[in-house]
């Protein structure tokens, strides 16, 4: 027999087949290992799905209160002491800086598990009823993360509008939180905010053009400003947007004088809006009216505004009046044609089922009713900024989605048992979730979950 290399036929031959073997096991080892990562990335979730119930969830990763909270006492309690004006919060806390986010955030499994984000959806029902959100911030980082984590669901997609002239530190923050999520982004082109000026209402129209262009079929678009909390959890949200079949809800009812004085006269926005002695033209064939600035409208809504030649003309009307994002959606919700909306009879507009976006503690109506009960926080621009002792009254108004305003530098512990109080909730649903593994992994599959793999 031949040699080859000096050996002999057959051990070369025997060498070959060995080398041979060695090689296909190499790329089938590397072929379950891609399989092994892919089935990783879909299976991520399932630590911490509702299927995970059949076998214990791990329902302490996701509890944010201990056992020896104060909330539920508390949030029970109708005379509860006001925050102190001279010392500032009850609950001494200091709350997480723009820094501390940037480090949080760059390990961004670690931050979704450390502030306990529940990443999957809870049921069908809200997983088939996504909802986008525009939220505009200027500052208190921390109010805005406890915000999202408490609205957050992997089925909806946030638009964050970031005011121009926060910090860069502020900047650099948001953008980090945010690069955790792939359903949350900051907006494609952000204003400079001025107190009581258009550039508010221009900023949740340049959310509402991105999220018009999302692909995430949403049904209904809620506008926050970084101080608000829900009072309501996800599910319950979608039950009161489902139970007004399609409408709007936009605060809408005739102007006092007063408020017909904010389109009188043109104003100039300089460091703050000022009046000028210009008069202005009467919008042509459209009735003004006012409520506020919060609504929650269709998706069909924001499609009508964004592309109406009219509603184009009265936006740009409203640029040089004051404060015209209390204006300007009580007015459009009463002209005709547009979807979800209603014309006014002359009077406050009440959906049949009564359902309202924000509850806010007015200054103005507690000096004209000796019997509407106080502030326990503190006012900022006239607006109560809750504290502990509101939590009462604030859970005596069912049909309100979102409450206005918060701060945990102010006072902690009303942030945090509204937080609670709403987990609380949400983890009852989970005890009762189906165990179904295969349904929970298509529908993490299918509604692009966050992975936190990576």
């Amino acid at each position: 027999m031949k040699a080859i290399f000096g050996l002999p036929f057959l051990k070369v031959k025997g060498l070959f087949l060995i080398l041979a073997v060695l090689v296909i096991c190499y790329f089938v080892a590397l072929y379950m290992g891609e399989i092994s990562e892919s089935l990783s990335k879909s299976f991520s979730i399932t630590s911490l799905t509702p299927s995970m119930a059949c076998s214990g969830i791990n329902f302490e990763a996701l509890e944010i209160a201990d056992k020896h909270s104060v909330c539920p006492n508390t949030m029970n309690n109708k005379t509860v002491q006001k925050v102190d004006n001279s010392t500032g919060s009850q609950d001494k806390y200091r709350p997480l800086t723009e820094m501390d986010y940037v480090r949080l955030t760059s390990d961004c499994a670690s931050f979704l598990q450390s502030r306990k984000y529940i990443t999957f959806p809870v049921n069908n029902e809200e997983r088939d009823f996504p909802i986008a959100y525009s939220i505009v911030v200027h500052y208190k980082i921390e109010m805005f993360e406890r915000l999202l984590r408490t609205i957050y669901a992997p089925q909806n997609v946030y638009c964050v509008h970031v005011d121009r002239k926060s910090p860069k530190t502020f900047h650099l923050a948001v953008s980090s939180i945010t690069s955790c999520f792939q359903n949350v982004f900051i907006v494609s082109r952000i204003e400079h905010v001025t107190y009581g000026s258009w550039s508010r209402v221009q900023a949740d129209l340049n959310c509402m053009s991105d999220l018009v262009i999302s692909a995430t079929p949403w049904k209904y678009l809620i506008n926050l400003c970084g101080q608000d909390l829900p009072i309501k959890t996800n599910g319950e949200i979608i039950e009161k947007l489902m139970s007004i079949q399609n409408q709007n809800i936009i605060l809408s009812y005739p102007p006092s004088a007063a408020k017909k004085r904010r389109w009188l006269y043109q104003h100039e926005v300089g460091r703050e809006i000022k009046k000028t002695a210009r008069l202005k033209k009467k919008p042509q064939n459209i009735t003004m009216f006012v409520g506020n600035t919060y609504i929650a409208v269709t998706r069909a809504f924001v499609n009508y505004v964004l592309s109406n030649f009219e509603i184009q003309q009265f936006f740009k009307w409203s640029e040089d009046t004051y404060s015209p994002d209390e204006h300007v959606w009580a007015t459009i919700h009463n002209i005709h044609d547009v979807p979800g909306s209603t014309r006014s009879n002359g009077k406050t507009h009440i959906l049949q089922v009564p359902v309202f976006s924000h509850l806010i503690k007015w200054r103005f109506l507690q000096d004209v009713d000796e019997n509407r009960e106080a502030c326990a926080g503190m006012y900022r621009h006239n607006i109560c900024v809750y504290g502990t002792g509101d939590l009462y009254w604030i859970l005596r108004h069912p049909n309100h989605l979102f409450a206005n305003k918060f701060d945990s530098a102010m006072d902690n512990t009303a942030v945090r048992c509204i937080e609670e109080y709403l987990r609380q909730k949400v983890m009852k649903k989970i005890n009762f979730l189906p165990c179904k593994l295969e349904e929970t992994i298509e529908t993490a599959t299918n509604n692009n979950v966050v992975d936190t793999t990576e």
